[in-house]
């Protein structure tokens, strides 16, 4: 899986786990996508959450404006009116800032804000795929300072873990001229009010499968990455993902010096953000990483990383629930 169901505090309700976020080039600017409530898409997103497309400007892991999106109750055919707001400056990181409103709608419909930014909800099939036998082989090595080795994976069976499975997702292409910077950073956040006022974070997704490789998604630990900000990674998450990328690679003998791939994979991961070039082509490779597009293997990626060694998923692109089309929202419909 990448983010789906990654935590305790996820699975609590999954309308507020965000399963995957996606940033590319569009047609007339940049895409940015979260997608949430993976394996059905039912019940639409939760009427008291916050859904925040956070943006980081200048570079220091901290962002600088936030798109903030909130849902009403569903109507009696599922459709739910929603609004987009955004927050600048130190409003961005202030949940209880107001902000401007972008656009008004409904889910399944397309919106277009005064600014020229084009927003999309609802139910769309679900892009992501991956091999739950070899995630599950590498999550365990990881773990357990133990090898990896694909020759132990029955590869006649692969299967996408996901397929014909749905998400809700929301997407927004905005105008590149709204951003005053060529490169960009983002991630994706979710809230939800608490009883005791204000707002409790209840998960954040930037770069594919880091909290589902390094940290059980039955723990604490799980919890406490999606409640912490990318800005405190290195410092809060970094040590524990070398200790543990330099037990697996000195088990597999896949590094003449383990620590010092230990902590370039730690660097690579954090601070926990999709950096991406605006105007570019989105390639989440081997060779560098900038954006994330709908049909990159990136667990192939991911796995190569931290492993030092090329790790097959057994299936691709075609194995996912849809495909994604070339025009606004890109999506597949839901299966």
């Amino acid at each position: 899986m990448s983010h789906h169901l990654d935590s305790p505090l996820a699975r609590q309700d999954p309308r507020l786990d965000i399963s995957d976020v996606y940033i590319f080039r569009g047609g007339s600017g940049t895409v940015f996508i979260m997608n949430v409530n993976p394996l059905s898409g039912s019940g639409g997103f939760h009427p008291e959450g916050r859904y925040e497309f956070r943006i980081d400007t200048d570079g220091d892991a901290i962002e600088n404006r936030t798109y903030v999106v909130t849902f009403r109750d569903p109507e009696p055919d599922g459709d739910q009116a929603f609004e987009v707001r955004r927050l600048d400056g130190a409003d961005a990181r202030d949940r209880t800032a107001p902000g401007v409103v972008v656009g008004q709608g409904r889910t399944g419909r397309e919106i277009r804000g005064a600014d020229g930014t084009r927003i999309w909800a609802g139910p769309a099939a679900d892009p992501f795929y991956i091999n739950g036998t070899v995630v599950g082989a590498v999550k365990h090595a990881v773990a357990n300072g133990t090898p990896f080795e694909p020759s132990a994976v029955d590869y006649s069976t692969s299967a996408n873990l996901f397929a014909g499975t749905n998400v809700c997702a929301i997407v927004m292409e905005v105008p590149d001229q709204a951003f005053d910077t060529s490169e960009i950073g983002f991630w994706g956040t979710t809230a939800l009010a608490t009883d005791a006022g204000g707002w409790g974070q209840v998960n954040r997704c930037a770069t594919p499968l880091v909290n589902t490789i390094f940290n059980p998604d039955d723990s604490q630990r799980a919890d406490d990455y999606n409640t912490t900000h990318p800005s405190h990674d290195r410092m809060v998450h970094g040590p524990l993902v070398a200790h543990l990328v330099a037990k697996v690679v000195t088990a597999m003998g896949t590094s003449d010096d383990p620590a010092a791939h230990a902590q370039r994979v730690a660097d690579a991961l954090f601070p926990d953000i999709l950096r991406y070039r605006l105007g570019t082509t989105a390639d989440f490779g081997f060779a560098g990483r900038n954006g994330r597009g709908l049909t990159e293997c990136v667990p192939e990626v991911m796995f190569s990383l931290v492993l030092n060694r090329a790790v097959p998923l057994g299936i691709d692109a075609r194995s996912a629930a849809g495909v994604p089309g070339a025009d606004f929202p890109y999506l597949a419909p839901a299966v």
